[in-house]
């Protein structure tokens, strides 16, 4: 198939796991009744985002992966024949987490998980505390309607991640995210954060010749600190914007993308063909000393 609907859920969390499931798997009936086969929720969508402190007892939020969500996800994408991308906190072992997302076929059978790569140390994102790295490497999921590549927030930043996932044969890229201002920050320190945030990823779109699509979260959480800038949106393989969400409501959106179009902007903008791939081994080194 090369016509896709893509569904996008961009939603505010409450600190009760079960109703944010509940809050999700409505909203991706929601998107099905519009006509989505394929659908995607935002990072860590089961909690808050728990990372804005380091606290012990928020590991008792993870579980295992297939576990209950995916359990309870399967038999809503069996039953609606879409296609689910589930970001969740993952309890591999004891003492062991990941940040990870599952990926649900139409018939509800569980594809596998790509577990986060690159995780962020910053004020309110105290990633390392919580998550191992990921070691799956990056992964391209076969579904019934489609090739996707699945990232994960903070990977959206590393142009590396994009361009591998993509010559592994993904047509389209999914970025689960939850990333958002302080609200302490002015007005244009904000709009210049949300725009980098947002060129970064059309970027990979244009590189690559392949669909963006970008899910965030809305609401203000951390006692207030933080407004999750939703946002959410899709490119296409040039950067242009096929939808994009407001910043402070929640949005179940339907879009629909055409993979096809990858060959025709490949073919017209060879990227992929001009590539020096002889002349690349230095980016494989930290830094590069004179």
């Amino acid at each position: 198939m090369s016509k896709v609907k893509i569904g996008l859920v961009q939603m505010s969390c409450t600190a009760d796991k079960n109703a944010n499931l509940l809050k999700a798997i409505e909203k991706t009936k929601e998107a099905a009744k519009k006509g989505a086969q394929i659908v995607c929720l935002q990072e860590l969508f089961t909690s808050l985002y728990f990372c804005d402190v380091e606290d012990y007892e928020h590991f008792k939020l993870a579980e295992s992966i297939p576990g209950p969500s995916t359990d309870a996800l399967s038999a809503v994408a069996k039953e609606l024949g879409v296609v689910i991308i589930a970001s969740l906190f993952e309890k591999r072992a004891q003492g062991l987490y990941h940040n990870t997302t599952a990926v649900i076929d139409a018939d509800g059978s569980y594809l596998g998980k790509y577990r986060k790569m690159h995780i962020p140390d910053d004020p309110a994102y105290f990633e390392k505390f919580y998550f191992t790295p990921g070691d799956l490497g990056y992964k391209v999921f076969k579904t019934k309607f489609a090739n996707i590549g699945v990232l994960i927030c903070w990977d959206q930043w590393y142009p590396e991640a994009a361009r591998i996932t993509s010559l592994m044969g993904a047509e389209i890229l999914f970025y689960p995210t939850a990333i958002g201002w302080a609200t302490s920050q002015d007005d244009a320190t904000n709009i210049e954060q949300y725009n980098a945030w947002q060129t970064i990823q059309r970027s990979h779109a244009v590189a690559n010749g392949v669909h963006v699509v970008s899910v965030n979260r809305v609401g203000f959480e951390q006692n207030g600190a933080m407004q999750f800038w939703g946002g959410s949106f899709v490119s296409n393989p040039f950067g242009t914007l096929l939808y994009k969400a407001s910043h402070d409501e929640e949005e179940t959106t339907v879009v629909e993308i055409d993979t096809d179009k990858t060959d025709s902007y490949r073919t017209h903008w060879p990227f992929m063909r001009d590539r020096r791939i002889d002349s690349y081994q230095p980016i494989t080194k930290r830094f590069i000393d004179e």
